[in-house]
């Protein structure tokens, strides 16, 4: 960041304190989006991440507009309408933004919120560094208090269930690999067909940070995998059914069969609607469509919960994992409900007389 500095003498030669002006480091974007465009690229967010910040900074161009950001159905593909980058300077925006954004802290669950909101703090600060905009109308919004939910790990019956569904080679194979390695879905659906290594049961990822790092599989998603690639040597190892649009990055595009890299969006939807009735064993089947269904990384956590009450040591959760600090693991190695139960009733005395 330059930074220009005037020093005049003030009455008396007194030397005044001078007043700092940001220079910009290069040409600011005129419009938001493309701000947000060059933030993901200037500030080096991993391709797996890039997703996630993509939507959470287009949720708040609704806000930062002035205009309260769609929820549900309706978010999904919803862009606010272009405006100017130096909006985000308006001095009446922060007590608008504020209360958009508890309006949407009502609607929306606390880790959501916060996730958005640091994203958001993050990008501004950015664009403040390039000299691009000056205010950060963010101060004084509160992160929300984000209670533990103990309930994201599936049992494991519950994933016996899941591989039963009757879902495509591509699904089954995506979700196996999933729970297996025990990787982020982003991670997964970045990978091609070339980072696999099939005969060690590994692959290479791009982790969070753009960190390059190993993941490794079963037997399970090794029975599966060259059925989905058949015969493919290069391109996106998952792939949509139709042909990519003409605008689609080539690295996102399969040589072989012209089809394009299966998003996180359509993944989730897929891995949704198909664990509805699992997620709710005794709703009717008619009323599938009124259902919720389970999220992609409840897969990744159930996977670390299981093989916390198999036993496994807290390095190798860490290896497996690839998180930064034991703290950040915490959540995931608490044994589920039924290990819980299971214990419960292996120490329960009465049952140990009848045996």
């Amino acid at each position: 960041m330059a930074i220009e500095r005037t020093a005049p003498l003030g009455t008396g030669g007194a030397l005044r304190v001078p007043r700092a002006r940001v220079v910009p480091l290069s040409a600011p974007p005129p419009l938001y989006e493309a701000a947000v465009e060059r933030y993901l690229t200037g500030a080096g967010i991993a391709k797996s991440s890039a997703r996630i910040y993509r939507i959470s900074l287009t949720t708040w161009g609704w806000m930062l507009r002035g205009e309260p950001a769609p929820t549900g159905p309706a978010r999904r593909s919803a862009k606010p309408a272009p405006f100017d980058l130096t909006t985000v300077d308006d001095p009446a925006l922060p007590p608008v933004l504020a209360e958009l954004a508890a309006a949407r802290a009502d609607e929306m669950d606390a880790d959501t919120v916060n996730r958005e909101l640091s994203i958001a703090r993050k990008a501004i600060g950015w664009w403040q560094a390039q000299g691009w905009i000056e205010a950060d109308p963010t101060i004084g919004i509160e992160r929300r208090p984000a209670p533990p939910d103990r309930t994201k790990a599936l049992s494991k019956p519950q994933i016996t269930a899941l591989w039963a569904l009757d879902a495509s080679v591509r699904e089954k194979t995506f979700w196996k690999l999933l729970y297996e390695s025990a990787a982020r879905a982003d991670e997964i659906l970045c990978l091609n067909v070339e980072e696999l290594f099939t005969a060690d049961k590994r692959g290479r990822v791009v982790s969070k940070g753009g960190a390059v790092e190993w993941i490794h599989w079963q037997s399970g998603t090794a029975q599966l995998l060259p059925r989905l690639i058949a015969g493919r040597t290069r391109g996106p190892l998952f792939l949509t059914d139709r042909k990519a649009p003409a605008r689609t990055p080539t690295l996102d595009v399969c040589p072989t069969t012209g089809r394009a890299r299966l998003s996180y969006r359509r993944a989730e939807e897929i891995f949704e609607e198909s664990t509805r009735l699992l997620a709710s064993p005794l709703a009717r089947p008619e009323a599938c469509d009124e259902l919720e269904g389970w999220t992609l990384h409840r897969l990744r956590h159930s996977a670390l919960t299981h093989d916390a009450e198999d036993g496994t040591s807290t390095p190798m959760l860490l290896a497996r994992s690839r998180h930064a600090s034991v703290r950040s693991l915490e959540r995931y190695a608490r044994p589920g409900v039924d290990a819980v139960a299971q214990h419960v009733a292996e120490h329960d005395p009465a049952a140990r007389r009848k045996r």
